[in-house]
């Protein structure tokens, strides 16, 4: 007998592309929060759960009413951060969004950060995304955002946690630094990473858009001040480091400012995503990241420039590290704590003592 799935799978691709020219609406989050979906007990239904109880992206909203964003406000002449595109963009998207864009008014825009926040308009894939039959790429032609793709979910989450408008910065606005993996690591997980998962790798593609995002924001600004230039001086400077890791990444050497570099690193972030990742790669690129302590104690760089460029390794050290075995991890723990201590205060850092002690962890690697 033919099954009827496999029949209708064709015909609702179909659908989906006829209906391509109208934009997919929301639904909320309550749409997602069924007992029997993503609101149940236990680990297959438990992800609404974590989001609301121990996720932060759920109560970004929050943050515009506490006392630090009211001085920011007032120092920008905001009368309120809580309707202000400057500051709802990224801590309450759904209040940007047109209420014809909502197929329900269920959503409000105190939720925070949410689920098509990240996974995208759920109007066309919620219904049949739940299918037995229905592969991942079925869900991704309805329009689920294809987050197990490393560049697709870098770019989900970059815009939001790098670049800050200059006159917000100024304003109090805390600087923002990208690591994709450290900080996919750091969340309560309400998703399981395939098996061939490699944190490296992934950390890789999140600094690769990185520094494109920070590329970018450099080319607009007609004179950016040190806050902008010396994180994305650091950025590149630690990516070049890279230059030649494996045949199939382009080389940033010849990337000598913001516009050479912005296409460069964005077609870095997407081979390296389709790279096929090995154990080798990561030793090659932690010996070479090492390496870098003879640059630590040349005196002719400045020491803010320093001080930049070993915020960005300490980080990159971590994350490489991390799938290492406990015997080796052991050894190197220590001086990587100490790293991450010399790098902690941008004022107080001192290029010397940051060179002996990588090179030490150098000589452990």
């Amino acid at each position: 007998m033919l099954n009827m799935w496999n029949f209708a799978t064709p015909l609702l691709l179909a659908f989906a592309a006829a209906s391509a020219a109208e934009p997919p609406r929301f639904t909320g989050s309550p749409s997602c929060a069924t007992s029997m979906c993503h609101g149940g007990a236990g680990e297959l239904r438990h992800q609404t759960t974590i989001w609301q109880k121990q996720d932060i992206h759920s109560r970004t909203y929050n943050t515009l009413v506490n006392a630090r964003s009211a001085q920011i406000a007032a120092a920008l002449k905001i009368p309120d951060a809580t309707t202000s595109t400057r500051c709802t963009t990224c801590h309450a998207p759904f209040h940007d969004v047109p209420q014809a864009a909502f197929l329900a008014e269920i959503t409000k825009p105190t939720e925070g950060v949410s689920c098509e926040s990240c996974h995208g308009p759920a109007e066309k894939w919620i219904r049949p995304h739940t299918r037995p039959d229905y592969s991942h790429r079925d869900r991704v032609l309805a329009g689920l955002r294809d987050l197990k793709h490393l560049y697709v979910r870098a770019n989900s989450c970059v815009a939001c946690h790098q670049t800050v408008d200059p006159a917000l910065l100024a304003a109090g606005h805390p600087e923002l630094l990208f690591e994709l993996d450290g900080q996919a690591v750091s969340q309560p997980k309400h998703w399981r990473e395939k098996g061939d998962w490699h944190g490296p790798k992934a950390w890789l593609v999140g600094q690769a858009v990185a520094l494109r995002e920070m590329s970018a924001q450099l080319a607009r600004e007609k004179t950016p001040s040190e806050k902008l230039t010396t994180p994305w001086s650091a950025s590149l400077w630690l990516l070049q480091k890279l230059d030649g890791l494996d045949s199939a990444l382009p080389a940033l050497k010849s990337a000598a400012n913001a516009a050479q570099a912005h296409p460069a690193a964005d077609t870095l972030a997407r081979r390296a995503a389709e790279l096929e990742w090995s154990s080798e790669l990561t030793r090659q690129a932690l010996q070479r990241l090492a390496k870098t302590h003879t640059e630590f104690a040349d005196a002719k760089v400045p020491a803010a420039q320093q001080a930049r460029r070993a915020e960005r390794l300490v980080l990159a050290l971590d994350r490489l590290t991390a799938p290492l075995d406990k015997a080796a991890l052991d050894k190197l723990e220590p001086d990587l704590k100490d790293l991450f201590a010399l790098a902690q205060s941008l004022p107080d850092f001192a290029p010397e003592k940051f060179a002996k002690t990588l090179e030490v962890f150098s000589r452990k690697l």
